[in-house]
């Protein structure tokens, strides 16, 4: 169902548990950065009618899970702050196409990818996480992150062939899992 090629390793759930606080920040950040691809594939492809509707669903509700994320920051005392971003959404980005319509497709997948690891992600958070708060939290940010994950596949179809779109998300996904294996030294939501 979502593409991935690799589970999380075990090494990120036991960095999450020592520290909450900055996955929670990142989390915030995450959440601002999908609105604004979501954002940006609308004015990229502005004249698919299609896609930007399913992009201005997709901003609308990354921006209410920062806000949700950021009302559980002042809840808990935690302070929001810039952080320098994990290094898997920038080399994810590198492998997109420079020329179109693969440019479309690549980005597409890229965001499904990441949506996709996202919610495999919160559903680690949902099952394994202490704080039952935070649990109950993720657990109810899953179906969503599904959705957007589903959506930009079927949009990236609407760019190139099924066959295109099937070969080119296995390599991406490919990358995708060897990012995530490797892994980096602070936690991050995508580390």
């Amino acid at each position: 169902m979502l593409s991935l090629h690799a589970p999380t390793p075990d090494r990120w759930l036991a960095q999450v548990q020592e520290r909450l606080d900055l996955l929670l920040i990142d989390h915030a950040h995450c959440e601002k950065k999908a609105a604004g691809v979501a954002m940006n594939l609308l004015f990229s492809y502005v004249e698919h009618a299609e896609l930007a509707r399913a992009m201005t669903e997709i901003v609308q509700e990354e921006l209410d899970h920062f806000h949700q994320v950021r009302a559980i920051l002042d809840r808990r005392g935690i302070r929001f702050y810039k952080l320098p971003p994990s290094r898997y959404g920038e080399r994810l980005h590198e492998l997109v196409s420079k020329h179109e319509p693969l440019r479309a497709v690549d980005r597409l997948l890229v965001a499904g990818l990441i949506e996709a690891r996202s919610c495999e992600r919160f559903g680690l958070l949902r099952d394994r996480l202490a704080d039952r708060e935070l649990a109950a939290f993720y657990g109810s940010l899953f179906e969503s992150e599904a959705r957007h994950h589903s959506t930009y596949v079927r949009l990236a179809r609407k760019f190139q062939p099924e066959e295109v779109v099937r070969c080119r998300l296995a390599e991406l996904a490919a990358a995708e899992a060897a990012i995530i294996v490797e892994g980096e030294a602070e936690v991050r939501m995508h580390s």
